[in-house]
């Protein structure tokens, strides 16, 4: 039986299951952190609330491409790094204005929500790590994982120095240090999905060979 295909479909299964949660926990931290950012007045929660955004729609994605063809994974994992690119831009442009226009984060929000998205996306990391190899789609999945848990630590980080210098600078630089890991993760993706379709169409640098 070695050659029927069940070590595939159950590792495909393994992977839905996985990305499922991993879908339903970002999701519904977007909403939760994205609200307690708008409250805190925090460029570092808000920044981190769409990171949270970016990352499920990742995950989408990477459900969507289990069980499909190389080619059709790496699309996949290219359209996030897309969509990872673009929430990056938004995030560098609300720091601009906050920058100009000015805030007041509160530093015991930061600090709490910080908290309990690290615990969140600790456990994400901890689930995802068994399957990071699975694929580009699943590499995309690690990677935005581990880079959520260096963006929670750094609000936690963010909101003790708001606290403690009694100064909303903190908050700006976070949010910034958070723009710069979406971003370098766009890229990193981006880069290795080309790849990706690259190997499986034989080396050809179209996109659209249509390869299996």
């Amino acid at each position: 039986m070695s050659g029927c295909g069940c070590e595939i479909e159950v590792r495909d299964a393994a992977q839905r299951r996985v990305l499922r949660v991993l879908l339903a926990i970002n999701a519904a931290l977007f909403f939760i952190e994205f609200g307690v950012g708008w409250l805190a007045d925090s460029t570092a929660l808000i920044a981190d609330s769409l990171d949270m955004l970016a990352d499920a729609i990742v995950y989408g994605l990477g459900l969507y491409a289990v069980g499909r063809t190389q080619v059709e994974k790496a699309r996949a994992a290219r359209v996030s790094g897309w969509f990872q690119l673009v929430l990056g831009i938004a995030i560098v442009m609300d720091i601009v204005r906050r920058a100009v226009f000015g805030s007041e984060p509160v530093s015991s929000l930061m600090m709490a929500m910080g908290t309990v998205a690290l615990a969140a996306n600790v456990a994400c990391l901890a689930l995802i790590h068994g399957h990071r190899d699975g694929g580009v789609h699943m590499r995309a999945s690690w990677i935005f994982s581990a880079n959520d848990v260096v963006a929670n630590l750094g609000v936690i980080l963010g909101g003790s120095l708001v606290w403690a210098l009694d100064n909303r600078w903190p908050d700006l630089l976070v949010g910034a240090a958070v723009a710069g890991f979406v971003l370098r993760g766009a890229w990193r993706i981006l880069r290795e999905a080309r790849a990706e379709e690259r190997g499986a169409c034989g080396g050809r640098a179209s996109p659209d060979c249509g390869c299996e």
